[in-house]
């Protein structure tokens, strides 16, 4: 990795932000649940896209494996840190559960940093 701080602070950035908006927007979720189903992957992918291109600007190479890195790192770390919360946390939630409502769209992660790292290659 580049740079494993930057990694981790903007992975932190990554979950924080949405979660932010998610508690903001969250009355919309009691009579508009499509509508807030709607605004969290659109809030996920524009800040995974801004992070992405902060991170990855610096870079010399190795930019897919780079991606695959970064991507898998912001995955994991929001799956951990939801995880302390849906689960073990204030919103009791199975792990099934979770993962069907929120944690397979922390996959917008890998495939924007490593879509990022094929089109930075080709350049």
């Amino acid at each position: 990795m580049k740079s494993i701080k930057r990694a981790l602070i903007y992975g932190f950035l990554l979950w924080m932000i949405p979660f932010a908006v998610a508690f903001l927007v969250y009355p919309i979720r009691e009579n508009h649940y499509p509508f807030f189903e709607t605004i969290m992957p659109v809030t996920l992918t524009f800040c995974v896209v801004i992070f992405a291109v902060l991170y990855m600007k610096n870079l010399d190479g190795g930019y897919v494996a780079e991606g695959w890195k970064l991507g898998i790192i912001w995955f994991f770390m929001s799956l951990a840190i939801d995880l302390l919360m849906f689960m073990w946390g204030p919103m009791k939630m199975s792990f099934a559960d979770y993962m069907m409502d929120i944690g397979l769209t922390y996959l917008i992660f890998p495939i924007v940093t490593v879509g990022f790292g094929a089109v930075m290659r080709k350049k």
